[in-house]
């Protein structure tokens, strides 16, 4: 949806509730058989996976462009959503953001905890990729900024819930914390259309 909004396309967003199941419904596992979002319809053409997503849109609709007008710029992006995939979104989610999500943080406690470090040292990475320029690479939006944003507001999210203050995750006040990124995530905030794509219940 962000890339959408950057782009100017409209859409119809079609929210899944997880904790009502609808993740695994039939007519929802028609779509992705990994019972996971997002999914992308277009006309007769279904597609899931995130960075996949991106990139199909990128092709489709070429401006502004999120994949890089260079070959240069093309590689350092997706080396950028690589890395969030192989090493940042490993951590953050899987073993800090969906415990907390899905209520299972007091019985997986020392895992968290244990991951904390680690995830720290990923988001000092991209900290230090912001401390000279506005986007992940260069003066533009792109791809690579599009991949972490999601997941890092939900971390963000997920640091200010009752059952994460015991686990010390370190992550807030995050300004503090990490001022580029937090600096880098009210730009994007600031975009047009940006508003459609935050998550309805996230707001209650």
């Amino acid at each position: 949806m962000l890339a959408l909004a950057i782009k100017q396309v409209p859409y119809e967003s079609h929210p899944v509730s997880f904790s009502a199941g609808e993740h695994k419904k039939p007519e929802f596992l028609a779509l992705n058989p990994r019972h996971k979002v997002p999914v992308i319809q277009d006309g007769a053409f279904t597609l899931y996976e995130s960075v996949a997503i991106l990139a199909y849109l990128d092709r489709k609709y070429p401006e502004p462009a999120l994949f890089g007008r260079s070959p240069e710029e093309t590689g350092v992006i997706w080396r950028w959503a690589l890395e969030f995939t192989h090493y940042l979104e490993p951590v953050l989610q899987d073993k800090i953001v969906s415990p907390i999500f899905f209520g299972k943080s007091a019985e997986k406690a020392d895992s968290i905890r244990q991951a904390v470090p680690e995830l720290h040292a990923e988001l000092t990475r991209w900290e230090q990729a912001l401390a000279h320029s506005p986007w992940l690479v260069g003066e533009r939006i792109s791809a690579a900024d599009v991949t972490l944003f999601p997941s890092l507001m939900a971390l963000r999210r997920a640091a200010q819930k009752p059952a994460a203050q015991p686990l010390e995750l370190g992550v807030e006040p995050f300004s503090e914390k990490y001022p580029n990124l937090s600096r880098w995530a009210a730009r994007i905030e600031a975009l047009p259309g940006y508003d459609q794509t935050y998550p309805p219940h996230w707001r209650e």
